[in-house]
């Protein structure tokens, strides 16, 4: 197939699925559960109104927001889902108000009552009772106490009731998280809104608003045939189009390797001079390392959480860190370090490849840097400004946390970032402007590689179409976005493209099969991409059209995975290719571990629980740990690692490498990793998934469950595999500071 083909599908799967996309989030709008006016009862009592929900969620996200448990499965895993454990304790409260309402005691009644209460439960529970003309929902007397009941419950564990210090501990809920009655009476209105989305039948329909998630057999909700449904047809749907890539890989496979005759003599590369702004790039990695630092001590902190909730080995950590902080420094810095260093390789890239340096350039380098300190350090603080309830609803919004997983940044840093974005296209583009006007066998690569760069630079935007009081269905929407197109998209598009290039121009792959194979890749890892975005939103309050495309086109983001193992030897065959190639050992190293944790992280994991009837069950759980760290730990960050290998091989061309202290570094990240996944994560995941179906979600996420000793002792064995994957990320810093200082080289190439 020829370029001109393969860019023709690439532009219509990219404008085909963004139209789609677009489309059914329209529908997202159309179709969100209410926020009724007001809550009422049926004897015309005020419960609550928008307004209180609203503020509810405002205060949610002020504590940590999904760093603090989950709503609908979105979250952190040490405390609770609060939709499903309220919406569980409403029905069985619910049930004994029903019982004494007919006089009776439900625990002392018989099996055949006991039922027909439940019976009466469903009903209650599930009937919409929203009058579309007015925009109130109206709830019974009994439901409306036992809210009172719960909304008490819930202002003893996040205020400071003495009795519920044990259950705060096991949560990693410090005392007093929220400071005030009138806002925690608003918090609450939004958990009992959150958890009414969960029970409530859509209008003329009999599954609710998130497709009858969470699992809980006593209200009535169980999978819908939907779910079954889809699921059967991801399966097939993943089979054959499996099948289809096969083959073609089968009947167009060219030999991508230069043969042993046509290898450079000598590295093509080495005496390529560096300019001033590819220099310049150097402080970035430097930042990286410190980065990796931080964020490693702050995911130590966070594990621990797991095991001892208000204190770390007894010192009472909690009241100047608490639980929600060290998570979300521990997620936003991986994303802070993991892009800074593909940017950074991006600016290093840029006039390696066009050999032009523009006027200004390093400025602007440098400049960039700034504001990403700004940017890194200034969302921090502002984190823990917000959690530490030291900001008002407005101003946690804008300085402090946004209450998103993944995007916990204030609007204002999100705004700057943004810019920051913008400005380092500028950068590139000016970089690459004289190659890309240039009709090269190059052209290609670098269309690709600047269409990503825009697509980065462009699709964080996305972050900023939510607002403070955005309907929680809209801001998942557009969050994934952010997630799922720009971190798990482009910038993969960009690291393909960045890896094709370094292999041509070390003259190692053919510049004509390496332009297809990479635009070939992109057609197909897109293709599913995209529309991969919907998986993230099957429960999310979103219509069954979703969960339908979702569960589709996920299974076509496996797809490529399946023939990794090609790539991965085809690195191993390039590390092995001629004698100079193995100044680039470690790079090339770093390649073939990524296509490890591509096929285990995104493939076997993510499809693991990818499925809509899958998800269904084990959403939020440890499941979701194993494969977020597999994929953006163990893909992105170790793929980030390599492509700072191959700047430093550049800025540091004629002296080799101390290969014990890299190579220490490599095996301790990797294998630390493997062990931490496997002996820890997974088999709590497994077990809470278990549990979750046998019991229902509420219980594989409560502390009833989470709190046995066999789930302690589970937790605890995180420990080895963390020591390794600390001591080889601490060895890698000490490698990047050795450059530096001498200790990491040794004699002349």
């Amino acid at each position: 197939m020829t370029p001109k083909k393969l860019w023709t599908w690439l532009a219509a799967v990219i404008i085909g699925s963004f139209i789609v996309l677009i489309f059914y989030g329209v529908e997202i709008y159309r179709k969100i559960p209410p926020i009724p006016d007001k809550v009422i009862t049926t004897d015309g009592k005020i419960v609550t109104t928008a307004q209180d929900i609203k503020d509810g969620q405002n205060v949610w996200q002020s504590i940590g927001g999904q760093t603090v448990g989950s709503i609908w499965g979105h979250g952190a895993y040490i405390a609770p889902d609060w939709s499903a454990d309220y919406l569980h304790r409403e029905s069985l409260l619910l049930l004994e108000e029903l019982a004494k309402k007919d006089g009776k005691v439900y625990k002392d009644l018989p099996d055949d009552e006991q039922a027909r209460y439940k019976v009466l439960l469903k009903k209650e529970l599930r009937k919409n009772t929203l009058d579309e003309k007015t925009n109130t929902i109206v709830i019974s007397p009994e439901r409306a106490k036992v809210r009172a009941a719960l909304a008490e419950y819930y202002a003893k564990i996040f205020m400071n009731a003495p009795e519920m210090a044990k259950l705060r501990d096991q949560y990693a809920i410090p005392k007093n998280t929220v400071k005030t009655a009138e806002r925690m009476a608003k918090m609450n209105a939004f958990f009992s809104w959150a958890a009414w989305v969960c029970i409530t039948d859509r209008p003329g329909d009999d599954v609710s608003y998130t497709n009858n998630w969470p699992h809980d057999e006593t209200i009535g909700n169980v999978p819908p045939p939907s779910l079954h449904l889809w699921s059967g047809f991801s399966v097939l749907l993943l089979l054959g189009c499996v099948g289809l890539l096969v083959l073609y890989h089968a009947r167009n496979k060219e030999e991508e390797i230069n043969g042993r005759d046509m290898l450079p003599l000598e590295d093509p590369l080495r005496n390529m001079k560096p300019t001033a702004s590819m220099r310049a790039t150097l402080k970035y990695i430097w930042v990286v390392a410190l980065l990796i630092l931080v964020q490693m001590l702050a995911g130590v902190v966070t594990a621990h959480y797991g095991v001892e909730g208000n204190a770390f080995y007894g010192i009472p950590l909690d009241e100047i860190l608490p639980q929600s902080i060290s998570r979300s420094w521990h997620v936003q810095l991986a994303i802070f370090w993991i892009a800074t260093s593909w940017l950074a390789t991006g600016l290093y890239i840029a006039p390696a490849v066009s050999g032009y340096e523009p006027k200004y350039q390093v400025l602007g380098v440098n400049i960039l840097f700034g504001a990403l300190l700004i940017v890194v350090f200034g969302s921090l603080a502002g984190q823990w400004m917000g959690v530490m309830q030291k900001l008002g609803y407005v101003d946690n919004f804008l300085w402090g946390h946004s209450g998103y997983e993944y995007v916990e940044l204030g609007r204002i840093w999100q705004i700057l970032l943004l810019v920051g974005l913008i400005l380092w296209l500028i950068l590139m583009i000016r970089a690459l402007f004289p190659a890309l006007k240039k009709r090269d066998g190059d052209r290609h690569l670098l269309l690709l590689f600047t269409l990503s760069s825009v697509a980065i630079a462009m699709f964080y935007g996305a972050g900023l179409m939510y607002g403070r009081q955005t309907h929680m269905a809209i801001a998942e929407y557009w969050r994934w976005w952010v997630v799922h197109l720009w971190v798990e998209g482009f910038f993969e598009v960009f690291a393909t493209v960045v890896a094709a290039f370094l292999f041509t121009r070390l003259g190692l792959l053919r510049l004509k099969s390496a332009t297809h194979a990479v635009l070939f890749s992109t057609i197909i890892f897109l293709a599913g991409g995209i529309l991969g975005t919907f998986h993230h939103l099957y429960f999310s309050a979103t219509p069954t059209a979703v969960l339908a495309l979702g569960a589709t086109f996920s299974a076509l983001e496996i797809v490529p995975l399946v023939l990794i193992g090609f790539e991965a030897w085809q690195n191993y065959q390039l590390s092995k290719s001629t004698k100079w190639i193995k100044a680039y050992k470690w790079p090339i190293y770093c390649f073939i571990a990524m296509c490890f944790w591509n096929f285990l992280g995104a493939g076997i994991f993510g499809f693991a629980i990818n499925p809509p009837i899958a998800l269904y069950y084990i959403q939020g759980l440890n499941t979701t740990a194993v494969h977020g760290h597999a994929a953006l730990f163990g893909v992105y960050g170790i793929l980030g690692i390599g492509l700072m290998m191959f700047m430093l091989r550049g800025l540091y061309p004629d002296r080799e490498w101390n290969d014990k202290l890299i190579g220490w570094a490599f095996w301790l990240t990797n294998i630390g990793l493997l062990v931490m996944v496997t002996i820890s994560l997974l088999p709590i995941g497994i077990m809470q998934s278990v549990a979750s179906i046998k019991e229902g979600y509420w219980y594989a996420r409560s502390a009833e469950f989470m709190q046995t000793d066999l789930m302690k002792t589970l937790r605890w064995l995180r420990v080895p595999g963390d020591i390794l994957l600390a001591v080889g990320e601490l060895l890698l810093v000490i490698f990047i500071i050795g450059l530096r200082t001498g200790w990491s080289l040794k004699e002349k190439r």
